[in-house]
């Protein structure tokens, strides 16, 4: 599971990259562009944390690494609970007081703006859960926030699926599309956590 989830970060990494070279490098300002150049610092926030929780969470998925390091768990969970939050508020911001380009708003906007928040709000209350001791309900919390992080690459597929099947997107179809990734990644948390179960590993009950 791990690696299939790195191969799945490698889009928003990329993409994030991609955004760095253009701010470091000067490149030319477009339209699309342009609100990254006039507000450099939420992108860059966005970015850095983004690569971080999508990258690193993908080995929390790991039993064997949970199990015979605890303490890196632990220690590493805490990163990516400050990773996880900060992509999430970075999220928010841009989309509130960004200059959004015309076909971006509406539709996409909302779902920015609910996937964005629940996000967050999954990582506080897998934080909160955490902190009470209540280590199955901390990992499931966690799992349904990474999977809204990661949406980023599912979204690549679900707006090549939209363009192989209507030619011509519109912006109503891309943000259908946009949400059906965040959509799609839920669902497939939910399975983990309901259809296969989401249980406390005997090692870090020991270490709590």
């Amino acid at each position: 599971m791990p690696a299939g989830l790195l191969a799945l970060s490698l889009v928003p990494v990329a993409a994030s990259g991609f955004r760095v070279t253009e701010l470091a490098t000067g490149a030319d300002i477009t339209e699309a562009n342009a609100r990254f150049f006039d507000a450099p610092v939420p992108i860059l926030v966005h970015v850095v944390a983004a690569s971080v929780f999508c990258v690193a969470g993908a080995f929390q998925f790991s039993p064997a690494l949970r199990r015979k390091r605890p303490r890196w768990h632990r220690a590493s969970g805490r990163v990516l609970v400050l990773c996880g939050l900060a992509t999430a508020l970075s999220a928010l911001w841009m989309t509130l007081f960004s200059a959004i380009p015309e076909d971006d708003r509406g539709l996409l906007t909302v779902f920015r703006l609910l996937f964005a928040s629940a996000m967050a709000a999954a990582i506080v209350l897998a934080f909160l859960a955490i902190r009470r001791g209540n280590v199955a309900r901390h990992r499931a919390w966690m799992i349904r926030g990474y999977a809204l992080g990661l949406g980023a690459g599912t979204q690549v597929f679900t707006a090549l699926a939209a363009v192989a099947f209507l030619g011509t997107v519109s912006p109503r179809a891309h943000a259908l599309a946009m949400g059906a990734a965040w959509v799609i990644n839920l669902a497939v948390a939910e399975w983990a956590i309901r259809g296969r179960g989401v249980r406390p590993a005997p090692a870090l009950k020991e270490a709590l």
